[in-house]
């Protein structure tokens, strides 16, 4: 059986966004360390024991068990370099100017919301934490108490008013 082989999308080599808080710096690193010390080697001995069941050529579990350990090799590099270019946000130090890891409390059409800015890899809209190259969180950063931002969305702009930064 003939593995597929498959071009590169739009989005295959997209570097992620290195602002990580220290939380994520430390979860990143367990995961590496779990897929490098515990994952690949199982995966490692699944293929040489299916390799050892003779022609590869038409041997599909072989071929399926070597496209994941490359999978997983491609995903141990990838977790290397992420952690290789992190840039940690640490906690900010001034409370009068927004900055990446503030807090801000914006009122949005007569709306109170608290958003947490943060990197790309942490973003959870839900939450309130909002990435710092979203058009809120970009538009926010810089901006001290009591200033009122224009946010250009998708369908209309928006006034932000900064009531207080954290």
């Amino acid at each position: 059986m003939r593995v597929p082989i498959r071009k590169a999308g739009k989005y295959t080599f997209i570097k992620p966004d290195p602002h990580l808080t220290a939380e994520k710096f430390q979860q990143l690193s367990n995961q590496l360390q779990r897929l490098s010390q515990i994952v690949q080697p199982r995966a490692i001995v699944e293929v040489q024991r299916l390799a050892e069941m003779g022609d590869f050529s038409e041997n599909a579990a072989y071929q399926m068990a070597k496209g994941r350990l490359r999978g997983l090799n491609q995903k141990i590099i990838e977790l290397q370099e992420h952690l290789q270019e992190a840039i940690i946000i640490n906690q900010p130090t001034s409370s009068t100017v927004v900055c990446l890891g503030s807090r801000v409390i914006v009122e949005i059409n007569g709306r109170r919301q608290i958003y947490h800015i943060l990197g790309s890899a942490e973003t959870n809209p839900t939450t309130g934490v909002i990435s710092h190259n979203s058009p809120i969180g970009a538009a926010l950063l810089g901006g001290s108490v009591g200033e009122t931002v224009r946010v250009r969305l998708a369908t209309k702009e928006v006034n932000c008013r900064i009531i207080g930064i954290e």
